[in-house]
């Protein structure tokens, strides 16, 4: 029987952490998903990514940051709705491990394909930061080097 995951006090379930044969996998601070409860419209999108994305490829691409339980704020500014995520890069080695897209283990065309993907799984528009300007569609944001930022 498949466990549910822990829900908090706005009724949002925390992502599952490790999920057989997901498309996904998981990192963040606080570890252990404590920042991983996302909004019904988040995860929607998240679970419909991971399915996608595991049918044009067998690297795992890595979740981080949505909100902690609660909302509470827990170092930034954002990341207290439920609506927001942080997503690495997809690296061509498929370790989980963070990369820049200034290395040269960074996949540019997998994490492309990766981006249009969380845009074409919604219809709602989608703001998403990132410093690799050769993306269509992405926003400059300082820190956003080794993860791309996807928020509601």
């Amino acid at each position: 029987m498949t466990e549910v995951p822990p829900q908090d006090s706005r009724s949002f379930f925390m992502l599952p952490q490790a999920p057989e044969g997901a498309g996904y996998y998981v990192y963040g601070i606080p570890n252990r998903g404590a920042a991983q409860y996302a909004h019904p419209a988040m995860m929607t999108l998240l679970l419909m990514v991971e399915r996608e994305w595991a049918l044009i490829d067998r690297r795992k691409f890595g979740v981080g940051n949505i909100s902690v339980a609660g909302g509470l704020y827990f170092g930034h500014k954002s990341h207290r709705k439920g609506l927001e995520v942080d997503v690495r890069p997809v690296r061509k080695d498929g370790l989980h491990e963070p990369v820049t897209y200034l290395s040269r283990d960074y996949d540019l065309e997998a994490t492309r394909v990766l981006i249009q993907l969380f845009r074409a799984c919604t219809a709602s528009p989608l703001v998403i930061f990132f410093n690799d300007n050769r993306i269509p569609g992405v926003l400059p944001l300082a820190g956003h080097d080794n993860h791309f930022h996807v928020q509601f």
